[in-house]
């Protein structure tokens, strides 16, 4: 989300863009490697009946008590969104931050996760239907009137206008006469994700929205994000120019001018949420879930990438699935990564962050659907999290992810947990040492704890308790937690981003309205798909 996933990784990994100088956000750390470009087609799936809400189960592990205290949070956090919308645009803020400063720009992200933040203050008794329908209105109708191409939001919009800017601060798209790779034509493959995920939320939360919403859908075409460029038994295809990796999902598209050069090639990472609505609205064939990698896989053929430079030499298995809906076999790389010292397994993030994991189990019920593959992964990357923070890096909390930095600044830091720690070939994360520096395990984010309320809740709720209690400047009640607390010298970044509040009501709907926000997404039709897929694979977790 935000700035987007391109930014300098290791091997053939995606290099940020000269004209966005700021660390990459919004779709934060998303793991992209190699690159390419592609031809993109559109796969009609046989139709399948979508999932209930009912088929979510409720998460009624937290006691009363601690509900009451979560929904008091949940109040305060709504304050925020309150403030932090234009008033004539009704276009979601970036942010807001200390001294009355404001993002006045906003991103496909970050208006898909607040028309998710209006449906779950309804969830949740905060605002009543008339006006979550009025808001959720008011938005969408800005919105339709947006820049847009194959129906995705482009980078970057003025809150003011409503119109495309090349930056935050910057020039406006509509004065740049000459087409460029930049921000002004990129179509984001994971923010546009989450756009999508959003409208598919809101049309089955409040039918009444459906025909607005469908407006917006309808024109889509993620077919455009895909690489439908041959295949081969290998792992990359060395027939292409760069040895590429085929039938996974591009990056990102530019307008005009054709797909970005670099894929989305980790599975456990924030762009599946693109993958689980492409495939769900037919415009994706199963391939992508297949070709795209748990961990990075083992050469196959001499021609393969060498990728001994991760974080840890995996361990598993090779093993032959077919797909659900086409019948084709694919030889898929079923590996993990091992907590040093211990038995404990886990799917490596790109980065160590808690958001390349956990978000799209906020939307997806990954843990009941993929109970035996991703919905472990998800347990355990928060049990991961946890361990090394409080054993390794001896804080007294846990939660790293993106997010602003400790100070007031106004800076963005990509922080995680990458196992720094235990030193070169035993990380926690996928990029091993390539992505860290001195400050990269700093830094604690309270949206990380709200994300682990739904896969280990006792230990997240007293997490996020011990936060209020031993850095009461992390939180006041006209808007909830701010972003960033640095554990060891107790400093407070005061700023809160629509993108990371968002995480925490989405959260705080699940926890306290029995999977609201999950159930809304598993009753649309577009469901089918992340139910299929999620259930038709057991990863080698133990």
């Amino acid at each position: 989300m935000k700035s987007q996933l391109r930014r300098t990784t290791r091997a053939n990994g995606p290099v940020a863009p000269a004209d966005d100088p700021r660390p990459a956000r919004g779709a934060r750390l998303a793991a992209s490697i190699a690159v390419g470009a592609v031809i993109a087609a559109a796969i009609v799936a046989p139709q399948v009946t979508s999932a209930r809400a009912s088929d979510v189960p409720p998460a009624s592990v937290l006691s009363a008590a601690q509900k009451a205290t979560l929904l008091g949070m949940a109040g305060d956090t709504w304050k925020f969104f309150e403030k932090a919308v234009d008033p004539v645009t009704h276009l979601p803020l970036d942010n807001l931050g200390p001294d009355g400063v404001r993002g006045t720009y906003t991103s496909a992200a970050n208006i898909g996760v607040y028309l998710e933040s209006v449906v779950a203050a309804n969830d949740l008794g905060l605002i009543g239907r008339s006006t979550a329908t009025s808001l959720i209105s008011a938005t969408m109708k800005t919105v339709g009137t947006m820049q847009r191409d194959h129906g995705f939001l482009h980078q970057w919009y003025d809150t003011g206008t409503g119109k495309a800017i090349l930056n935050p601060g910057d020039v406006f798209c509509d004065t740049r006469t000459t087409p460029a790779q930049d921000n002004c034509s990129f179509l984001s493959a994971v923010d546009n994700g989450w756009y999508a995920a959003g409208l598919l939320v809101v049309r089955s939360a409040f039918p009444e929205l459906r025909g607005a919403a469908n407006a917006l859908i309808t024109p889509m075409d993620f077919s455009i994000f895909y690489d439908n460029r041959a295949q081969t038994a290998c792992n990359t295809n060395p027939a292409i120019e760069g040895n590429q990796p085929t039938g996974q999902m591009f990056g990102g598209y530019y307008s005009g001018q054709g797909p970005a050069g670099y894929h989305n090639g980790a599975l456990y990472s924030d762009p599946r949420i693109a993958m689980y609505v492409g495939m769900g609205l037919h415009q994706m064939p199963g391939d992508v879930w297949w070709r795209t990698w748990r961990t990075l896989p083992p050469k196959q053929c001499d021609t393969d990438p060498d990728f001994s430079w991760q974080g840890q030499a995996p361990v598993g298995y090779w093993k032959t699935i077919r797909d659900p809906q086409s019948g084709k076999p694919f030889r898929v790389w079923e590996g993990h990564y091992t907590y040093p010292g211990s038995t404990i397994t886990h799917i490596p993030t790109w980065g160590g962050g808690m958001f390349e994991g956990l978000m799209a189990n906020q939307i997806v019920p990954e843990t009941e659907w993929g109970a035996r593959g991703l919905g472990l992964a998800d347990k355990r990357l928060a049990q991961v999290q946890a361990k090394y923070a409080t054993e390794q890096l001896k804080l007294p909390v846990w939660g790293m992810s993106p997010s602003s930095t400790a100070d007031d600044s106004g800076g963005y830091g990509i922080f995680g947990a990458v196992g720094q720690k235990f030193g070169t070939g035993n990380a926690l994360s996928q990029c091993g040492g390539g992505c860290a520096n001195e400050t990269t395990e700093t830094t604690v984010t309270p949206h990380a704890s709200f994300l682990a309320l739904g896969v280990i809740p006792q230990e997240a709720y007293a997490n996020i308790e011990k936060l209020r209690t031993l850095y009461p400047d992390s939180y006041s009640a006209d808007g909830g937690f701010f972003d960033a607390v640095n554990p060891t010298t107790g400093a407070v970044g005061h700023r809160r981003l629509v993108l990371d509040q968002s995480m925490i009501m989405i959260s705080l709907d699940n926890a306290l309205a029995n999977n609201a926000l999950r159930g809304h997404f598993a009753s649309d039709p577009a469901s089918w798909a992340a139910r299929t897929y999620l259930g038709a694979e057991t990863m080698s977790l133990r």
